[in-house]
């Protein structure tokens, strides 16, 4: 992946085998400033992956021969920059399975369908800011404590308050996506279970650790219908 200059557009790969679907998703994003190729299937996605840089693909997870997910699955074992392209996935909106499976294998979010092309634009925008965001020696404030993003440490007036392994990688999700909230989904790592449950209970635990509130949460809130943010000083 390539990172575009500023005033440069940014480059969507679009994936999806439907045709009304392509072009009217690249119609919309190139309407909002936008460079968008389109591919129809995994096949030619490959094959334009292996000539272009792009900052974003957009995979349909249903679709005929290869799927989206198993394309996602190829695309992050690819060496280097290449296999790190932020990916969102399509699914519908009743396979909660293929959600969960595709954020697993390294999608950076998902939408359900049917969905409206102003949230799709919404997604795509907290993604590339997420993914362009230098987050080398940045530390966030939490009232009395402050996290170092890079070091993934949780400081307070005195001294390191200790984070489990989880924990650390989760508050610093939330730092970089910060204040934009993460999906709960977004949120499970490999082994947790596929409830969300298990992020709910480190994101309590997180609280009680920096929060002055711990049950009126100023700073890792709950955004209902999505999951949680962050909202550092």
């Amino acid at each position: 992946m390539t990172i575009a200059a500023d005033n440069a557009p940014r480059h969507l790969l679009i994936v999806d085998d439907d045709d009304r679907i392509r072009d009217l998703l690249k119609q919309y994003l190139t309407r909002h400033g936008f460079r968008v190729t389109t591919a129809a299937s995994a096949a030619t996605t490959r094959r334009l992956l292996e000539t272009l840089d792009f900052d974003l693909l957009v995979i349909d997870v249903m679709m005929p021969g290869e799927d989206g997910l198993s394309l996602t699955r190829w695309l992050r074992a690819r060496p280097g920059m290449a296999g790190t392209t932020p990916v969102l996935i399509l699914t519908a909106r009743d396979l909660a399975d293929d959600r969960i499976a595709g954020l697993r294998l390294g999608a950076d979010d998902y939408l359900a369908k049917p969905f409206e092309p102003e949230e799709l634009v919404l997604r795509i925008e907290a993604i590339l800011r997420r993914v362009t965001t230098p987050v080398s020696a940045r530390v966030v404030g939490l009232g009395l404590c402050s996290f170092d993003v890079t070091r993934g440490e949780l400081n307070g007036a005195d001294g390191p308050i200790r984070l489990t392994e989880a924990e650390g990688r989760l508050l610093k999700q939330l730092a970089i996506a910060s204040p934009a909230a993460v999906d709960r989904l977004a949120l499970i790592g490999d082994g947790a279970d596929a409830s969300g449950r298990a992020v709910d209970i480190q994101v309590t635990r997180l609280r009680r650790k920096f929060e002055p509130d711990p049950a009126n949460p100023r700073y890792l809130r709950t955004v209902r219908g999505v999951g949680y943010a962050l909202t550092p000083d």
